[in-house]
């Protein structure tokens, strides 16, 4: 009696082309995710298609593979797609809400667009636009755009987009959240009617459904998730604590684990407060948040990633955009404001089928409140009153690390006094790509680079002290005791409004390693 077999689908099963599926095998990625076999047959054979998924689920390679394999003429597809690239005139389009995602979707980009003898550039504004226009000039086959500074060198007559054979829209709900969508409207009206669309999106809402139905003929729809559904490999945590005292404790404790850590705050000056106060007590902590210039996100980031520094400090800017490997805690020093932010925010761990924790430091004012998010996010969790030093706490932030005295710290740690984290009006409103835009500190800006600090700082609903410490464990450590394991001591609260900061390449790697360091980026 025969037995049928199962087989994992492959890249090339799929009908990937072999010079890609090589790319994809030197970078360690041997198996698609879910949202890649789901849609790879479609787009390869040049059908719109409108692909949901949470971030992290492996969107980017979803729609490069199939963009530069068609591009390059390496699969056979419907649709008619120049041969050749004009100055000016780039053959296909990806666009992105924000900087940071634009710079993470060309990381994952360039390897295939290389083996492929395609070009690849960005456009996002809070820069200078005169390389940008080089690029262009020198014919760019694929442009990763941000809609604010896209628009602009479209008015100047910098690009065009007569040409645009493919066109990617991704983190389409972003952008609408964003209030981009008027733009992109812009700009899709612009390019060919008969071109293949592809629109990547958590959800339908806030108008990307009109989108869908303007601007996809006829598109395949592809789900490997529900909207607002939970990561089944988190473990969510309710701390329900006393005061802000005990929270600033609790605080420093967790972030004083030798793993990576992510720690979320409401507010940019609470983010910053607490990055450089942990630096300050012993735990090098980098932040990100929307004062930032771009030089400091991008060392922030890179020494996150690299591993150089394992704590975080970063307002809603990071929630939807980094995408790094191997963060085993998400904190949520302030319950964000809605459900979305919530999952957002939760979805940096457990990354790639992954097992990650979630802790919410939920005060006394803030449990009504935090009940209504946790139904509306289709969580179930029972609160537990914790203090400083309880088992509970103790576990999660796993074995101490030792205290690095601030002198040594490293360079992208955040430290009280430094200057380079303020953006300057000039950059702030730098070209109209930025932040009228949607290029700009609204958008966040950050890529990978650099590493982290650490600092206190407790949130104003905390109302926690100035400095966010205690006296106890970590400040000790000040006078001499560097040796020592930190210690407990701070709060803080995360930045609204700050879009997205992306770094990844997701998942898709053969194995995962047991290792911390350094970090894989996801695709």
């Amino acid at each position: 009696m025969s037995q049928s077999v199962l087989t994992e689908p492959s890249f090339a099963s799929l009908g990937v082309p072999t010079a890609l599926v090589a790319t994809l095998r030197d970078q360690g990625i041997d198996s698609p995710f879910p949202i890649q076999t789901a849609t790879l047959p479609d787009t390869l054979a040049g059908r719109d298609v409108l692909g949901r998924g949470r971030t992290g689920s492996g969107k980017t390679l979803a729609f490069a593979l199939p963009l530069v394999a068609r591009l390059a003429g390496l699969t056979s597809s419907t649709g008619s797609i120049a041969p050749r690239t004009r100055p000016g005139a780039p053959r296909a389009l990806i666009l992105a809400p924000t900087r940071e995602l634009a710079n993470q979707i060309l990381a994952t980009l360039e390897p295939l667009a290389h083996a492929a003898g395609l070009q690849a550039m960005t456009i996002f504004g809070g820069v200078g636009q005169a390389k940008q226009v080089a690029q262009l000039r020198r014919g760019a086959d694929i442009v990763v755009a941000t809609p604010g500074r896209l628009e602009d060198l479209i008015g100047q007559a910098h690009v065009r987009l007569d040409a645009v054979a493919i066109t990617v829209l991704d983190e389409a709900d972003h952008m609408a959240d964003l209030g981009f969508l008027p733009a992109v409207t812009r700009i899709l009206t612009g390019t060919p009617a008969g071109g293949q669309r592809l629109l990547f999106s958590a959800t339908l809402d806030r108008g990307v459904d009109t989108l869908v139905k303007r601007f996809l003929s006829r598109p395949l729809v592809h789900s490997v998730d529900s909207e607002t559904s939970p990561v089944a490999t988190l473990t969510h945590h309710v701390f329900l604590v006393g005061d802000a005292t005990q929270k600033r404790q609790i605080v420093h404790e967790l972030a004083g684990g030798t793993g990576r850590r992510l720690l979320f705050l409401r507010t940019k000056h609470q983010a910053r407060k607490l990055a450089r106060d942990l630096t300050a007590d012993g735990i090098p902590a980098v932040e990100l948040h929307g004062n930032l210039s771009q030089n400091a996100r991008e060392r922030g980031l890179k020494a996150f990633a690299d591993g150089e520094v394992t704590v975080m400090v970063a307002t809603d800017i990071a929630a939807r955009g980094i995408h790094v490997d191997d963060v085993d805690l998400v904190v949520h020093v302030d319950p964000p404001a809605e459900h979305k932010a919530y999952l957002h925010r939760s979805g940096r761990t457990a990354r790639a089928g992954n097992d990650g924790d979630v802790i919410t430091l939920v005060l006394p004012e803030q449990r009504r409140d935090f009940q209504a998010l946790a139904r509306a996010a289709k969580i179930t969790v029972a609160p537990t009153s914790v203090t400083s030093g309880d088992r509970s706490v103790r576990a999660l932030a796993g074995e101490p690390a030792a205290l690095v005295a601030p002198g040594q710290a490293p360079s992208a740690a955040a430290r009280k006094g430094d200057s380079d984290g303020q953006q300057t009006r000039g950059s702030r409103s730098s070209a109209r790509g930025g932040s009228a835009r949607g290029n700009s500190a609204r958008s966040g800006s950050t890529q990978p680079s650099g590493g982290g600090a650490r600092r206190g700082g407790s949130t104003r609903s905390a109302g926690s002290g100035r400095s966010g410490g205690s006296a106890q464990g970590s400040r000790s450590g000040q006078n001499g005791g560097w040796g020592q394991s930190r210690g407990s001591n701070t709060g803080a609260s995360t930045s609204r409004g700050d879009s997205v900061v992306s770094l990844s390449r997701q998942g898709n790697r053969s194995q995962r390693h047991a290792g911390r360091r350094p970090s894989r980026l996801s695709a």
